[in-house]
């Protein structure tokens, strides 16, 4: 919910009612109404960004928003509350300065808040078939970027020495791995992910495990794991539902007896009706 394009906006008119109806019903003034009509604002997308983790960038823009329209109403409530009290329009009601301040992080915050939309939900079917360009096989461009980190195997020297280890065994035993799925994955969908595995002279390889994890870069907490099972000789599937559309990184693991195969990769899910 908080990535929705539509979801900012809401939530600075929210804080907007907030503040006219404590404002109008309490005893604080303006820059107290407003310091504690902000503070309520972010406890609550805190909150609930507890539940349904929306990313440390969407959050961090939800609260730099609602800092700012709490700053913005307590400079319009106080400088009205200094023209009732001098008796007319004495002053100015706004000063240009922190006007200028106000309005640069608003825009700032709205083309923010356009890309993490796109990020993470790809760009509205008109809008891609004007900007993207037009791809020569008629498939479907992906517009959809969340932010896609590769695992780094040399942090540590051991691993990596260990990593390059079973590269070369891999290399060695020269198994053919084919992976892919039946139809393209839709968000929340259930569809078929299938594997190969033949030996170097083209044999099935039967009887092995077959298991892996989709990682969601953006969240660890949405990753997926899975077992396949052998549907055929040397073919393996599963059926599986990601939650997310997007990229997604793939970790299989194939293993049989003491011989073990790895392959990563990545692939692209696509939003609903996309």
């Amino acid at each position: 919910m908080l990535q929705s394009l539509l979801a900012l906006p809401l939530g600075a008119l929210a804080e907007v009612l907030l503040f006219l109806l404590v404002y109008s019903f309490s005893p604080l003034n303006g820059k107290l109404t407003a310091a504690l009509v902000a503070l309520l604002s972010v406890a609550a997308v805190v909150l609930y960004s507890t539940f349904r983790w929306p990313g440390a960038d969407v959050l961090a823009m939800y609260i730099a928003v609602l800092a700012v329209g709490g700053y913005l109403l307590g400079i319009i409530s106080s400088s009205y509350e200094e023209r009732r009290a001098e008796g007319g329009p004495r002053r100015r009601w706004f000063h240009w300065a922190p006007a200028l301040i106000v309005v640069f992080f608003l825009a700032l915050f709205a083309l923010d808040g356009v890309l993490v939309t796109i990020s993470t939900q790809g760009l509205p079917a008109w809008l891609a078939q004007v900007i993207l360009p037009k791809s020569s096989q008629d498939e479907h461009v992906q517009s959809l970027f969340p932010g896609t980190v590769a695992n780094n195997f040399q942090k540590k020297e051991e691993q990596y020495n260990a990593y390059l280890d079973q590269v070369k065994r891999q290399q060695e035993r020269g198994w053919k791995v084919d992976k892919g799925w039946l139809k393209k994955p839709v968000v929340g969908a259930p569809a078929v992910f299938q594997v190969r595995v033949q030996e170097a002279d083209d044999a099935p390889v039967r009887f092995a495990e077959v298991s892996g994890i989709f990682l969601r870069p953006s969240d660890s907490r949405k990753d997926m794991s899975f077992r396949m099972q052998e549907v055929e000789p040397g073919l393996y599937q599963v059926i599986l539902r990601l939650p997310e559309p997007g990229m997604w990184d793939l970790l299989l693991k194939i293993k049989r007896g003491s011989q073990l195969h790895e392959v990563r990769a990545s692939t692209s899910v696509d939003a609903k009706g996309g």
